[in-house]
């Protein structure tokens, strides 16, 4: 779900642009009860499934910032309305003190034009731009940024479960549930299939069992707190207030756990992950538990902890991997292939599998990795580090 915050090219007169202008400027003026003037809009990209551009406030009777960006979602088909997960979101998050809010404010929403008003972050950094940099540091500082900001969110929206479902149903949305949660269940059911018949893997019944019962176990967790659902370094910004979360067309409450098990799979939900120098997913762990240590002191005790991370870990490998071999594997760009980052996923999966002692992952991964160096003649079992820290 990557949203660019950079301008792409001009397409300030497409009638898309110039009909979300013009839906912002209504509901501007209906919430503030006067007049508002938005020109000069600048495309920033989007996801295929909505509109993002910024704009300029020419006329307002009230103080507001200069710019603001605006995004719009066409009508919802299927179950899942992205529109309803980045307004109740926002809405939550925007009532957290200022301090502590770790997103953009929201300025307005309004559910018959399907879009959001939210404050300008302004041109900062992606987190991507710092990865594929040449400055090793600004790199590191960045990512453990990111790791802190996680943490804090968590901390900051720990049991928000009512307050989040209340919403949701105010914003008529059908559905609460975390859409990845949703294609967790799904790779569970169908990767073994999956794996035999691509790869000639055979799924043992203890490695199926592991998977749901940790599925069943997030499910019914009670360290649950706000989660953007999905993370790619495309949407997050590098501020001088730290990393700002700014894409939540997923956005929900799940388990801490299952979060900050990306920070050992970065990235897990998109293609363009690459390596990382040793120790740094240990870092970034460190960083997070800093930060929801207060909210859930027994995130400090590895024994709690490190058992839960696997399970999350395995389950994102599950998952990433089910939806490679539902489909063809094209490369995203300036990335590894797909085969190299999921060879690399598993890989990692096996080392820490070994390092629990957790046997029945471990041999399950070694096989997967085998076959995926037969199939797709993986030359490299890990991934390529990121351009920073080359």
């Amino acid at each position: 779900m990557s949203v660019e915050i950079t301008a792409g090219p001009p397409e300030t007169t497409s009638p898309e642009i110039l009909e979300a202008v013009d839906a912002a400027e209504r509901v501007l003026t209906r919430r503030l009860g006067a007049q508002v003037r938005l020109q000069d809009p600048e495309a920033l990209g989007g996801t295929g499934r909505s509109v993002v551009i910024r704009v300029r406030v020419a006329s307002s009777p009230f103080s507001m910032p200069r710019t603001l960006v605006v995004k719009r979602y066409p009508a919802a088909s299927g179950d899942r309305d992205p529109w309803a997960h980045e307004a109740v979101s926002h809405q939550l998050l925007t009532a957290l003190p200022a301090e502590e809010r770790a997103t953009p404010e929201l300025f307005a929403h309004d559910v018959t034009s399907r879009l959001v008003v939210l404050e300008d972050l302004g041109r900062a950094p992606r987190l991507s731009e710092k990865l594929h940099s040449k400055d090793a540091r600004a790199a590191e500082r960045g990512l453990l940024s990111w790791a802190h900001a996680m943490g804090r969110l968590h901390a900051t929206t720990a049991g928000r479960d009512a307050d989040f479902d209340a919403l949701m149903r105010r914003a008529g949305a059908q559905c609460c549930q975390d859409p990845i949660a949703v294609d967790v269940h799904a790779a569970i059911a169908g990767l073994p299939a999956l794996l035999e018949s691509t790869l000639g893997v055979e799924t043992s019944s203890q490695a199926t069992e592991f998977a749901a019962a940790a599925a069943r176990a997030f499910s019914t967790s009670r360290r649950r707190a706000f989660s953007p659902s999905t993370s790619c370094p495309d949407n997050h910004l590098v501020t001088s207030r730290g990393v700002r979360f700014v894409d939540f067309e997923g956005g929900c409450v799940r388990d801490i756990v299952f979060d900050a098990a990306a920070l050992r799979v970065p990235f897990p939900s998109c293609w363009c992950g690459w390596g990382l120098p040793p120790g740094m997913s240990e870092a970034m762990v460190a960083a997070w538990r800093a930060e929801v240590g207060s909210v859930w002191p027994e995130m400090d005790d590895d024994a709690i902890l490190l058992p839960r991370l696997l399970e999350a870990q395995l389950l994102w490998v599950w998952l990433a991997t089910w939806r490679a071999l539902s489909k063809p594997m094209p490369s995203a760009d300036n990335a590894p292939p797909r085969s190299v980052v999921l060879t690399g996923r598993w890989v990692r999966l096996r080392s820490d599998a070994v390092i629990l002692g957790e046997k029945t992952v471990a041999a399950h991964a070694d096989a997967v990795v085998g076959a995926l160096v037969d199939h797709y003649g993986a030359e490299v079992l890990e991934l390529p580090l990121y351009p920073a820290f080359r």
